[in-house]
């Protein structure tokens, strides 16, 4: 598959998440936040969706990781303009190797900071952490993943390049 049809395909994926992506919460109900993560795990699944969009995000990640600038900066262009894309398409969770770690800092690198730059650093944490756990060095793959990164600071937190190398390391 070819970037135009992954572009084509992340079009179709990011219209079909828009209706979970956009729902209305009552935030005056207290009980509204109660389960509300598996309520909307179960609105993506039933949306059957979930293989396709992890090919998607699969295919992302290994033509940014072997493109050049230019192809980083358009899949970097791509999951800006589909964000429920970029909210609902994911890895999945459990991984313990380099490689799939690997992947999960090219997305990260590829969503360049997203709609939100603390979450990007809480996830990019969380992975550092989980690595730790499994006795993944995270080292290199940070320092590889970094150098691939945007060196825009988007939202005045750093650039996606700091951002990796800075809280990555903690």
């Amino acid at each position: 598959m070819d970037l135009h049809d992954i572009e084509r395909e992340v079009a179709a994926l990011d219209a079909a998440y828009r209706p979970v992506a956009t729902a209305p919460v009552d935030l005056s109900d207290p009980a509204a936040f109660t389960g509300m993560a598996a309520r909307v795990e179960a609105e993506l699944a039933a949306l059957g969706v979930r293989e396709r969009a992890e090919a998607a995000v699969r295919a992302l990640v290994e033509a940014y990781a072997a493109g050049d600038g230019a192809t980083r900066a358009r899949i970097r262009g791509l999951f800006d303009r589909h964000g429920h894309f970029r909210w609902g398409a994911h890895l999945p969770r459990d991984w313990g190797t380099a490689a799939e770690l690997r992947a999960r800092l090219v997305h990260l690198s590829a969503r360049d900071q997203g709609g939100d730059a603390r979450d990007e650093i809480l996830e990019l944490q969380d992975l550092c952490e989980r690595a730790a756990r499994a006795g993944v060095d995270a080292g290199p793959v940070l320092d590889e993943v970094a150098a691939m990164s945007s060196d825009l600071d988007r939202y005045g937190m750093g650039s996606t390049r700091e951002i990796i190398l800075r809280h990555g390391r903690r």
